[in-house]
């Protein structure tokens, strides 16, 4: 006995609705791309528009080149700090000494050049090692003897403001050698042939996006590899074709002035390393984990008292890296420096996208975030808005980052 079956075949869908579906499907997965990715790219387009905005407000000034230099010279050492404060947020602590021990860096830093005549290499570097020592002091009492991280850093800036008062005896001090005057204020020299644009700025933007360009594809090709969910093709490209022109306009501005400032050199260094490694290395993996569940990171045989003691070492080492660039760049070192440093780089962490629960958070959103607070800050004072408005603006704008940030992780939860 046979059965004969018969294959249902479903009916043609009708004339043009075929494309129709098609082109809804695709938008469809658009759509969802970009409600996976709000989080990841909702600052960045926040960014976006506050730029338009002050951009129309102020008749064009905030985009002139020289406004554009300065908003990276006035804002270098500010995100030199959100860097490694977003590294200390991820691993679920904060740090509240770090505009404190900015100040003691540079109080030493002007006493050792501009007191003892010390050559400034050599000062640096001893800066640097006092700030990864006053760091892994810190992450000494956190990570091995359990105290938590808000009472040490609370002591700890107490103490650096006040060994700060010790040290410059209440005045201030200066001037810097010019050789780390430049550091913090030069920008890089002419090369090439004359024209109206500089040339080293020029090909170091080009290099910078075909940097972008193929690490976004590589990182798309790995995320595939491990069958992860990646943006649709279309909004990928359309990805690419933003984060280049943002390049190129940022380029074209700093090209138009004096060229590139060093200490956006000095910026571009610390993203990538430290991008690469929370990205890539093992070290950057266990940050994440002790921030985003401890106990399992200690099951899995993560050394947690080693990370943290290692993410507050390098806070450290950053905040004397913030301190120098500081004082070198307003030439003197003063008792009142650093003044709520440590508030501006937290507040760019959590605006960036880190949680306060730890384990989110990425190295480029620590500079997002410290460039949305640069900015208004900028346009703010480019329309005549007095401070004390500016201090409301900017904590409604923490406030709705972070109500963002909660309201996106309920909705991906539901």
């Amino acid at each position: 006995m046979s059965t004969d079956v018969t294959a249902k075949t479903p009916a043609p869908a009708p004339p043009g609705k075929e494309g129709a579906a098609t082109g809804d499907g695709m938008l469809q997965l658009m759509l969802d791309g970009m409600r996976r990715n709000m989080r990841q790219y909702g600052m960045l387009f926040a960014l976006g528009l506050i730029v338009v905005l002050f951009a129309v407000w102020t008749d064009g000034d905030l985009l002139l080149p020289r406004n554009v230099s300065n908003l990276v010279l006035q804002n270098s050492y500010i995100l030199i700090l959100a860097i490694g404060m977003m590294l200390v947020i991820i691993a679920g602590h904060i740090d509240l000494s770090v505009g404190s021990l900015t100040a003691f860096v540079g109080a030493v830093g002007a006493v050792l050049m501009v007191s003892h005549d010390i050559a400034w290499p050599l000062a640096l570097v001893l800066c640097l090692a006092i700030g990864a020592a006053a760091g892994a002091l810190q992450g000494f009492f956190i990570a091995y003897l359990g105290i938590p991280s808000f009472i040490v850093t609370l002591a700890g800036m107490l103490l650096f403001r006040g060994l700060t008062e010790i040290f410059l005896e209440g005045q201030t001090i200066g001037p810097f050698p010019e050789g780390l005057q430049k550091v913090a204020n030069s920008f890089l020299p002419e090369v090439g042939p004359e024209t109206n644009y500089h040339n080293l700025t020029l090909l170091l933007g080009l290099a910078v996006i075909a940097f972008v360009v193929l690490q976004e594809v590589r990182d798309r090709k790995r995320q595939q590899e491990f069958a992860l969910d990646v943006l649709p093709a279309k909004l990928f490209l359309l990805k690419l074709v933003a984060l280049s022109a943002a390049v190129l306009t940022v380029t074209m501005l700093l090209a138009s002035y004096k060229g590139t400032p060093i200490v956006l050199l000095i910026l571009g260094v610390l993203v990538v390393g430290f991008g690469y490694v929370m990205r890539n290395a093992v070290i950057g993996r266990h940050i994440y984990a002790i921030g985003g569940n401890l106990p399992a990171a200690k099951l899995s045989g993560v050394k947690d008292k080693k990370v943290t003691f290692l993410v507050f070492l390098n806070m450290g080492m950053l905040a004397a890296l913030a301190g120098l660039v500081f004082a070198a760049r307003f030439n003197a070192a003063s008792p009142k420096a650093g003044l709520n440093f440590e508030l501006e780089a937290i507040a760019a962490s959590f605006i960036g996208g880190a949680s306060m629960s730890g384990g989110v958070g990425t190295v480029l959103g620590a500079i997002i975030g410290g460039l949305v607070l640069g900015v208004l800050n900028n346009g703010m004072n480019l329309v005549g808005i007095g401070t004390d408005w500016q201090q409301v603006i900017k904590g409604l704008v923490l406030l709705a980052a972070v109500g963002f940030d909660v309201w996106n992780k309920r909705k991906v939860g539901s």
